[in-house]
């Protein structure tokens, strides 16, 4: 897909381009449940995981990627950044329902701008040329973001700053499993981070007090099939197929679809400013996706830019 046109695409290739943005679409469309919900948002976040289990071994199992007989060392890995990743769910979760959805996908991908501050400390470089862009459009546009969310409420500025903190745990997460990958494939490591997050974010749930059984079952089942199922399935498959600006591009489907349903459904209403914001904002997250792969300290691969909560591939990937 490197150098191709959109006149060039073969039919194959636009049935990857449609199941990248139908994966980013289904991501979307995850806050809705969240928001509708009756079992409390953490609690959201452990049958949002805990639902897609036993599907995502059947993916693992039937594309070959083993579930045991793996390092000591990677399950280490992998049990501590489950940890960030349950946190992330939980911060992330619990955000949306302060904030409005647009803002929450923005601030939940942020990670994709951590990442790149982070190639910066361990590369011991000074940002440049279109990464500067990057930094001065993220601080624009999250401040012109939150202090609209400050004329609203206080509340809903601090569903952005969860929503953020959620975002820096999804980077943590991101950069404890970069070595645990070579050993893992995409499946076995979404098994797994699901095993040791679920245990976390039940634990949260009851110690805040949040009923765990709902007394509808719908969301939480629309939630994970559409989060962990739908929306991780089809980015498995095609985001080895692109490059990093295509996935940022992509990416940007989310907060436009979530600020739509979230005007027409809950009736968030977006002004000129909270899109400006929105739009630098979202221009960051693009130019950060394309110079990850220069940052020295981040390897390269769709794991690492992939959309927020999308698997990150593993040794056993390419199959498919």
């Amino acid at each position: 897909m490197e150098g191709a046109t959109v006149e060039k695409l073969s039919g194959r290739q636009w049935w990857l381009l449609l199941a990248l943005v139908a994966g980013n679409v289904a991501l979307a469309l995850g806050p809705w449940s969240v928001r509708l919900a009756d079992s409390g948002p953490v609690s959201a976040a452990f049958w949002r995981l805990a639902l897609a289990l036993p599907f995502l071994a059947m993916l693992a199992r039937a594309s070959g990627q083993r579930l045991g007989g793996i390092p000591r060392r990677t399950m280490y890995l992998v049990a501590l950044g489950s940890l960030a990743f349950a946190l992330d769910l939980a911060s992330w979760h619990f955000g949306i329902g302060l904030t409005r959805l647009g803002n929450a996908t923005l601030f939940g991908n942020a990670g994709s701008i951590v990442l790149l501050f982070w190639g910066f400390i361990i590369g011991r470089m000074m940002p440049r040329g279109s990464e500067w862009l990057a930094i001065a459009f993220a601080l624009g546009g999250a401040a012109i973001l939150m202090g609209e969310s400050l004329e609203i409420s206080t509340t809903t500025l601090v569903g952005d700053l969860f929503c953020l903190a959620a975002g820096l745990s999804y980077a943590v997460y991101l950069l404890t499993l970069q070595d645990a990958r070579k050993d893992i494939g995409a499946w076995s490591l979404l098994v797994w981070v699901s095993i040791f997050a679920c245990p976390v974010l039940l634990a949260l749930a009851l110690a805040l007090g949040e009923p765990v059984i709902p007394t509808d079952w719908t969301p939480l089942i629309v939630l994970s099939v559409l989060s962990q199922l739908v929306g991780q399935g089809l980015l498995v498959f095609s985001l080895r197929h692109f490059r990093p600006l295509i996935i940022g591009l992509a990416l940007l489907t989310q907060p436009a679809i979530a600020a739509l349903y979230g005007y027409g459904v809950f009736g968030e209403v977006l002004g000129a400013w909270d899109i400006l914001g929105m739009v630098l904002l979202g221009s960051a997250l693009v130019v950060a996706r394309m110079q990850q792969g220069r940052v020295a300290g981040i390897r390269r691969g769709p794991g690492m830019v992939a959309p927020r909560h999308a698997p990150n591939r593993g040794k056993d990937d390419d199959a498919g």
